[in-house]
């Protein structure tokens, strides 16, 4: 057995180069057992049990396909340690339920991100993709592609369905980087003693700024989001104010980091593999999709997602026991060479491509993954028909175990 000289609770390894976490990982999937970890030390919850962690492909399918045994509601999905009750008023959104709370708030949400409604926002997506190379240009070469154009497109969209003010938007984005901030010295303040009160503050003030609107909107509706999710009676179910508060972080925070890191990821593998930019630039339109797939394959935005099992149950050969916890680590799974052939090669013509970067099968799959590909569809092609040579330099990663995220890159055209 691989004695490990790494541990994934220890918020180093989230610091450390690229390459080491490659490695340890396939490490971590060449082993016959899932590896057990002790949980992060922190100051504002006691130490839980452990983990073991998920990093083979099919470990995170079958536990996906089985929510009724890895529990998402038993203590959050969001973080390994479970997290303390005062967290439940602003970051208890239905990531973090089971059936049939989950189904419900689900059911409710659900319309507005059929392919059907986003298909009628997509005339807002091409002209706010057009307006933001626009201004790329106007920039010029040096500036923080981040800022300028991956942060934008999905700050604007997100925040145009719910009916946000366009004045509220740096509000929006700002507080969204403290709650996925993790323990970044640039969103802590480089105070670790800090980072509890102000992600509970910065979710306190997103789900101020929604329900005040969305009381506005109960008495003076719109065609956005927010009126239609306050005014919403199916089958005489509605949404609380704090079930409303909740979805919009959820919303927030999901739909537009995420979407935000993988444009910006795609930018540094197409600057890396000139060999695939000519080849999506041979057919624009028709390369996209397989594109997009393994951009949001080997970008990978969310790292992980937690689980608590209900009963014993035997998965791939180990017996996981009831109360145990289980990691899924998505960016393993999406390099896993049993399924993934030379995985670590950025190919948009991989087919097929059953990626797990939107999450596993089962009622938690990303419920915003159609708008999420057809934003990062619309901005590179964009950025392609329009700024063909763009590269993006090294970029400034964040400090963060559960986001993949990067900060700034500094790109040249």
């Amino acid at each position: 057995m691989d004695v490990l000289d790494f541990d994934l609770s220890d918020r180093e390894f989230w610091a450390k180069p690229m390459v080491e976490r490659r490695d340890a990982f396939d490490r971590l999937r060449a082993r016959d057992t899932p590896a057990f970890f002790a949980e992060p030390v922190v100051d504002f919850a006691p130490q839980g049990p452990g983990y073991y962690a998920l990093v083979k492909h099919a470990d995170i399918l079958e536990a996906s396909r089985n929510p009724e045994v890895f529990s998402s509601g038993s203590g959050g999905a969001t973080n390994i340690i479970d997290m303390p009750g005062e967290f439940a008023e602003y970051f208890g959104s239905m990531i973090n339920m089971d059936d049939p709370r989950h189904a419900r708030l689900r059911r409710i949400v659900s319309r507005a991100f059929t392919p059907k409604m986003i298909k009628q926002f997509e005339a807002d997506v091409n002209t706010a993709a057009a307006k933001i190379v626009d201004d790329l240009l106007d920039a010029g070469p040096g500036c923080d592609f981040v800022a300028q154009v991956a942060a934008r497109l999905p700050l604007k969209i997100i925040c145009d369905m719910m009916g946000i003010a366009e004045r509220d938007y740096q509000f929006v984005y700002d507080r969204s980087n403290v709650i996925l901030g993790g323990f970044d010295p640039e969103y802590t303040g480089g105070d670790v003693s800090q980072v509890v009160p102000r992600l509970l503050n910065a979710g306190a003030e997103l789900q101020q700024l929604v329900q005040d609107l969305a009381s506005y909107r109960a008495e003076h509706p719109t065609n956005d989001l927010t009126s239609s999710l306050v005014n919403a009676n199916i089958d005489g179910e509605r949404l609380t104010l704090q079930e409303l508060g909740s979805f919009f972080i959820l919303l927030v925070v999901a739909g537009n980091e995420t979407t935000r890191n993988a444009i910006s990821y795609g930018l540094r593998l197409l600057t890396n593999n000139p060999d695939q930019r000519a080849l999506w630039l041979e057919d624009i339109e028709g390369r996209a999709p397989g594109a997009v797939e393994e951009i949001v394959r080997l970008g990978s935005p969310v790292n992980f997602m937690r689980r608590k099992v209900t009963r014993d149950f035997e998965m791939n050969g180990h017996l996981y026991r009831e109360e145990e916890k289980v990691v899924m680590f998505y960016w393993a799974a999406n390099r896993d060479r049993s399924v993934f052939e030379d995985p670590d090669r950025f190919d948009i013509t991989r087919s097929p491509n059953p990626h797990v970067g939107f999450g596993g099968p089962g009622p938690h799959f990303c419920l915003g993954a159609h708008l999420a590909r057809r934003e990062i569809t619309v901005m590179f092609r964009e950025l392609l028909r329009r700024v063909p040579g763009i590269e993006g330099g090294k970029p400034d990663r964040l400090y963060s175990s559960f986001i993949n995220g990067i900060k700034r890159l500094e790109c040249t055209f």
